[in-house]
């Protein structure tokens, strides 16, 4: 078993690498195609701006590829703009695409006086509580979050946890081996570093 985090100049990539080290996987940072033969998990992180990172995962030949991965159902993990970026656009770069490996669409928090971007921790609601990418958690965990903008997925099947902030927003999703999360279970604590072994034991 080996992890390969996506290093495309965007996100707390040293922070992933680091909190897979801590629960004793072997996790190293990829940045060509080539690469993804090397490893069975693959973590797409990212902080920044929607199109700007589709951006980077195109100049470096990323793009399809991991397209292709997800679309071989293998396991893949999307944190933050990762997560946002399997989603077929988004509100902040209305030009650019995403990697479309799950229909809809990323939209803005709307103004309801509260302060944005939401950051800091927040408890979800789990749609399954029984599914094992939740193992060992309590009933309602929290995470740490830290963005402007919450994906809509079109199939709500898709929707693994929700979360409220301005309206209730899916926090996570879950497709086979797919998992994304809006959250960073880097920065997460215990809830976030259990999740991190629940993914890599999925499979």
């Amino acid at each position: 078993m080996k992890v390969g985090i996506v290093d495309y100049g965007r996100g707390n990539i040293r922070s992933v690498e680091n909190a897979f080290h801590a629960i004793g996987a072997d996790a190293v940072l990829i940045r060509t195609p080539e690469e993804l033969d090397t490893i069975t998990h693959l973590v797409v992180p990212g902080q920044g701006e929607f199109g700007d990172c589709a951006a980077n995962l195109k100049k470096q030949g990323m793009f399809e590829p991991i397209q292709q991965w997800a679309a071989e159902d293998k396991p893949y993990l999307g944190i933050c703009v990762g997560y946002q970026l399997i989603f077929q656009d988004g509100e902040e770069s209305p030009d650019a695409e995403g990697l479309g490996i799950l229909q809809g669409s990323v939209k803005r928090f709307p103004d309801v006086g509260l302060k944005i971007p939401h950051m800091g921790w927040n408890s979800v609601q789990l749609t399954d509580p029984g599914h094992p990418l939740w193992n060992e958690m309590p009933e309602n965990p929290f995470f740490y979050f830290v963005h402007s903008y919450y994906p809509e997925p079109t199939d709500k099947k898709h929707v693994a946890a929700t979360c409220d902030y301005a309206l209730p927003f899916a926090a996570a999703v879950i497709r086979g081996n797919l998992i994304a999360t809006q959250f960073h279970p880097e920065k997460s604590q215990h809830n976030g570093l259990q999740l991190l072994r629940n993914f890599l034991a999925l499979t």
